[in-house]
């Protein structure tokens, strides 16, 4: 396995995350990921991604997340 450089652009932090670079544009436009523009060129340091993947999974973001939302409705009714 090849190690990631520390600043990746769009293409290798697509394949480190492992999501397509569409995608990566996507979450970028929306602000959902860290990453800075360095020119025109949208530029993810290694170090960041790594911290905020981090806390995504401890925090438990993601599909998971939306469920609680039923349990509350449900205890909103009693």
């Amino acid at each position: 396995m090849v190690d990631s450089p520390e600043v990746m652009n769009i293409r290798q932090a697509s394949e480190y995350l492992g999501v397509s670079p569409d995608t990566l544009y996507k979450y970028v436009s929306e602000e959902r990921i860290p990453a800075f523009k360095l020119g025109n060129r949208w530029k993810f340091k290694k170090t960041i991604l790594d911290s905020w993947m981090e806390r995504k999974s401890s925090v438990g973001e993601g599909r998971d997340r939306k469920k609680p939302k039923s349990a509350k409705a449900a205890a909103g009714g009693q």
